[in-house]
């Protein structure tokens, strides 16, 4: 997979593609369906399938401390586009210069110009340029001029509800993992090198692996039953909290990974953690004896969860 970064690193060879505009955060099975068409009219058309995308999220440049949290990080967001077998994503700053970019411009400078765009898929409701003003009707306007077809994809229904990356944050808050795993087609994941830390798990016999979220909010916060890839045998079982460590008078939000009966130096390992099951919301404790404590409870509720898994 290429990574584009920005207008200005578009050369002539990426001129002829079949793409979707997006965000594309948590790509669930809506995505996926978008994914699958790109892929048939690449195979068509004889040509890369392309995704164009933002960072930030234009709501995190309008609206930061009101927007979403992330279900993906954007390297998060590519490995999986990549699994999905996008050949190209170009990824365009959202800036005060792209936020006041009419939608015109973007079709003729972008999309056209550009891209060369063979075929263009896009969602139900999506909207794009200067106040939003583009829409589905403008692209297929646009699309009948410059020599491209545009389709917009049906709302896509897993349990008769629509598949969107807020139902996925929501079924996320309600700690039901099933029901995630059916809207993402896959159990819900993050990853991150495992980093040092503060060694206070080491402290009370309970040592973490730590992996810093790298975002502004995480879409999970509490105690979860967790399995750990990339690490010797692989899925190792374990216990995960996400949140600011409020007893050690932490601030930075974090994923802390006890695994179960696990020795061996992981540093430095680019891992990913599959969330299975919800335990507890985070809290305060009064005392780290208190904590050692409650961490002995939560790990022998995650030894019977993997227990009723055999």
């Amino acid at each position: 997979m290429e990574i584009i970064r920005g207008i200005h690193n578009l050369q002539p060879r990426h001129r002829g593609c079949v793409a979707s505009i997006g965000n594309f955060d948590g790509v669930h099975l809506g995505h996926q369906q978008v994914l699958g068409q790109l892929a048939v009219q690449a195979g068509i058309y004889g040509v890369p399938t392309l995704v164009i995308t933002f960072e930030p999220y234009p709501q995190e440049y309008f609206a930061p401390d009101r927007t979403p949290p992330r279900l993906t990080r954007f390297r998060e967001k590519v490995e999986v586009l990549r699994r999905y077998s996008v050949d190209r994503v170009l990824c365009l700053p959202f800036n005060d210069r792209m936020a006041a970019m009419t939608a015109e411009d973007f079709i003729e400078r972008i999309l056209v110009a550009g891209l060369g765009i063979r075929y263009l898929v896009i969602g139900d409701d999506f909207r794009f340029g200067h106040d939003r003003r583009g829409d589905a009707t403008m692209l297929r306007v646009a699309g009948m001029a410059h020599g491209f077809p545009v389709v917009s994809l049906h709302t896509f229904r897993v349990d008769h509800m629509r598949v969107s990356s807020t139902g996925v944050r929501d079924v996320l808050g309600q700690g039901d993992f099933e029901r995630a795993e059916r809207l993402l087609g896959r159990p819900y994941r993050m990853v991150g090198r495992v980093a040092h830390g503060d060694k206070r798990g080491r402290m009370i016999g309970v040592p973490t692996a730590n992996l810093f979220l790298h975002r502004r909010t995480a879409p999970l916060s509490g105690v979860y039953v967790v399995e750990m890839f990339g690490v010797p045998g692989e899925p190792q079982p374990g216990v995960a909290n996400i949140g600011t460590r409020p007893t050690a008078g932490g601030m930075r939000s974090l994923l802390e990974v006890h695994l179960l009966d696990f020795t061996g130096d992981i540093y430095g390992r680019y891992v990913e953690v599959d969330f299975l099951h919800r335990i507890r919301e985070e809290r305060r404790f009064a005392s780290f004896e208190e904590l050692r404590a409650q961490i002995a409870i939560d790990m022998q509720e995650a030894r019977d969860f993997f227990e009723t898994l055999m």
